[in-house]
Parts: C-alpha cells; sequence; structure tokens
C-alpha cells in the first residue's frame, strides 16, 4: 500500500496568506504614467508581431485600453493586477487598473498583457461613463485567441468589444477576462 503525504492545512494557509499579501502589495508598486505608456506602445507592438491583423484593427477601434503587464499570483486562490491606460486617436486619456482573484488549481505566477478594443463610440462611451466596469458582467468581450488567427477578421468586425491575451510566447488561449474589474486611477 503506497501512503500520499498530505500537505497540512497550516502550510497552505500561510502559502495563500503570501499570496493574498503580494497580491494586496502590487498596487503599491505602482508604475508612472511614462512607465505605462511606454510599456503599452510596447505591448502593442508585440501583439502586431504575433499577429500583423490586430493593428489593422487597433486603428478602426474608437479606443484601446491596454494593460502591458498583469501579474497573476495563485496557491489554490489567487488573484491578478495590473496598471493601463486608455487611448483614444492614439493619444493616452486616462489610466486604469485591472484586478481579480480565482479559485481552483493553480500555482505560481504569470504576466500577461491584455489589450480590450472598444470598436464602437457607443461601446466606448458605455464604458467611459461607468465607474467601474467588471467584464463578463457589464459587457460582451470576444476574446481572440490563438485559434481564431485564421480568418477571424470577418467575424470580429461585428463584436462592440475585442480583447487579446497574450505573453511574449504569444496570443494565449483558453483564457478569459470574466471577474476582472476594470477602475480608474489616478496617474
Amino acid at each position: 500500500m503506497v501512503h500520499q503525504a498530505k500537505t497540512p492545512f497550516w502550510l497552505m494557509a500561510r502559502a495563500m496568506l503570501w499570496c493574498w499579501l503580494l497580491l494586496l502589495a502590487l498596487p503599491s508598486w505602482s508604475d508612472s504614467r511614462q512607465t505605462i505608456d511606454t510599456q503599452s506602445e510596447e505591448a502593442l507592438q508585440r501583439l502586431a508581431q504575433h499577429w500583423p491583423a490586430s493593428a489593422q484593427m487597433i486603428e478602426k477601434a474608437s479606443g484601446v485600453l491596454i494593460f502591458p503587464d498583469v501579474v497573476k499570483v495563485g496557491f489554490g486562490v489567487g488573484g491578478q493586477y495590473g496598471e493601463g491606460v486608455l487611448r483614444i486617436d492614439g493619444k493616452p486619456v486616462s489610466y486604469f487598473s485591472t484586478a481579480g482573484a480565482s479559485f481552483g488549481l493553480q500555482l505560481g505566477a504569470e504576466y500577461k498583457a491584455e489589450v480590450i478594443l472598444f470598436m464602437t463610440p457607443q461601446a466606448l462611451a458605455d464604458f467611459r461613463n461607468g465607474h467601474g466596469w467588471t467584464v463578463g458582467t457589464d459587457n460582451e468581450v470576444q476574446i481572440v485567441d490563438s485559434s481564431d488567427m485564421v480568418g477571424a477578421d470577418i467575424a470580429l468586425s461585428e463584436q462592440r468589444v475585442i480583447a487579446f491575451i497574450f505573453s511574449n510566447q504569444g496570443v494565449m488561449g483558453n483564457l478569459t477576462l470574466a471577474g476582472s474589474k476594470i477602475t480608474p486611477i489616478a496617474r
């Protein structure tokens, strides 16, 4: 009979506490406007390298919300946080944070970028007129993943809000923004 060692509850609780403390501390390490703007431009360049058609979609969008560096940490219970910029006509107009919690089997940390395109003036106005925005509750967002890369331009042209989630390796599949809370921040 093989005996499997169980992780003591106190060890799991301690690890979860450290994850939450790290996540809560992230907003205090906030970036300057210049840092967010520079990292956002780099994120758009990385997205265009992975999917060249995204540049045309960004050009057509009424507004582009870029979170260039979202960190996600977890140990059973996890969370994510990042800061970004809303650009209209290529110029930064306001700054936001994204935060969310998740539950389930997860361990470790990862970094990703998120780009949200508001394809219609009404979709952009709906976002800007709110005091916060919860993905999946306040709106319908079409997430583009690696399986959408071929021939997606036509289908995506009908969407009000489109999102890309990617890392340095490319557009990531099977990810969601559901439950992410996007809130204005002062910068």
